[in-house]
This record gives C-alpha cells, sequence and structure tokens, in this order.
C-alpha cells in the first residue's frame, strides 16, 4: 500500500465583494467593513492558519490589506 502525502496548509488570502449584511471587523484599522450599495466594495478575505492547523479567519478592507504588506501574499 502506498503512503499517503499529508498536505501542509498554508495561510492564503481572497478578494471578495463585500456583501450585505456583512459584520466582520478589519484586522488593519479595526472597523467594520461594510457593504455599499452605490460602490461595490471589496474585502480580503483570509484564512490563517498556524503550524499546518486552521486558526482563525481576518477580514481586511483591500486597502488596508495593501498597507500591511499583503501579510498571507496576494489575494487571489
Amino acid at each position: 500500500m502506498a503512503a499517503t502525502k499529508q498536505s501542509t496548509f498554508t495561510s492564503r488570502a481572497v478578494s471578495r465583494v463585500v456583501e450585505a449584511g456583512n459584520s466582520a471587523i478589519c484586522a488593519e484599522c479595526q472597523t467594520p467593513v461594510k457593504f455599499t450599495a452605490k460602490i461595490k466594495a471589496r474585502q480580503v478575505i483570509a484564512n490563517v492558519y498556524v503550524d499546518g492547523r486552521w486558526d482563525r479567519v481576518e477580514h481586511y478592507h483591500e486597502e488596508c490589506y495593501d498597507q500591511a504588506g499583503q501579510p498571507y501574499g496576494g489575494a487571489d
């Protein structure tokens, strides 16, 4: 029987449109990531892994993620 290779998960980020009803707080500036009908604002959502295990989700305003130096890499 062949040995199975276990994946090592790493933190990653994605860019998404802010949805109505979003109640996330930006991890960088600590203000709400708010939906606005007139502007299609975007947010970055990062799945954060510590020692290969999922730890938390962090939300950012798109511009705050860039200001923070893209701590989890470029947002896909």
